[in-house]
């Protein structure tokens, strides 16, 4: 498996970088885009820059209705994609994306693809969805800004003891103690503590930047 960050603040090299955030999950001969930034342009060009073919992208999940997240969403969809977003979106938009791809509006934690669930929505003034993903380590959790709180949205996980790695937006968390013992995490975008995270588990945090990949069995 590999986590591939699309967009992000900050970027490798060669690469645009971008307030917002995108991820794309490899799993075997699949592909699921999590989230798309907010510019279609920054992100197909980083798209291009790794190789990736839109038309290659099966599901597209989108974690919360923030421009910086949904923004890019009109250039990588097409007729053969699903997309899966909360289903407090406004019906405007639901409407605008089912014309497009195929929609699948998510309330509840469900299993969207084999060892792929969503947190189902999560929050209350920000409704958002997160995807936890199975690996031989554990669960790996994609946040978008995790605004409904990292402790929440590992509650539907079951616990901080199933995660092995956490990739995303990790917002005002700053309870850094209980990151003691994943395997990984790559604080990505909107986080406030990347570098106090960074300071804190030198042996266990990964920069975040488009154009970075992670490698991760499973």
């Amino acid at each position: 498996m590999r986590l591939r960050i699309l967009y992000d603040n900050e970027a490798i090299p060669g690469f645009l970088s971008d307030w917002g955030f995108s991820c794309l999950i490899e799993l075997d001969d699949r592909r699921i885009l999590f989230d798309t930034g907010k510019d279609g342009r920054v992100l197909l060009n980083n798209m291009e820059k790794m190789g990736i073919d839109k038309e290659e992208i099966e599901i597209i999940v989108l974690s919360h209705n923030h421009r910086d997240h949904i923004g890019g969403l009109s250039h990588v969809m097409h007729p053969d994609a699903a997309v899966y977003l909360p289903a407090s979106f406004p019906t405007k938009l639901k409407s605008e994306i089912a014309e497009s791809s195929h929609l699948f509006e998510v309330k509840d934690f469900a299993e969207i693809d084999r060892g792929v669930h969503t947190t189902g929505e999560l929050g209350t003034s920000i409704i958002e969805q997160s995807l936890l993903v199975e690996s031989d380590a554990g669960l790996i959790l994609i946040t978008g800004c995790a605004h409904p709180g990292l402790e929440n949205i590992l509650d539907v996980a079951g616990g901080w003891e199933r995660i092995c790695g956490i990739v995303g937006g990790f917002h005002g968390f700053d309870e850094l103690e209980k990151l003691s013992g994943i395997g990984f995490v790559c604080p990505c975008h909107c986080t406030s503590q990347k570098k106090e995270i960074h300071k804190a588990y030198p042996g266990a945090s990964i920069e975040c930047a488009a154009g970075r990949t992670i490698e991760i069995k499973r």
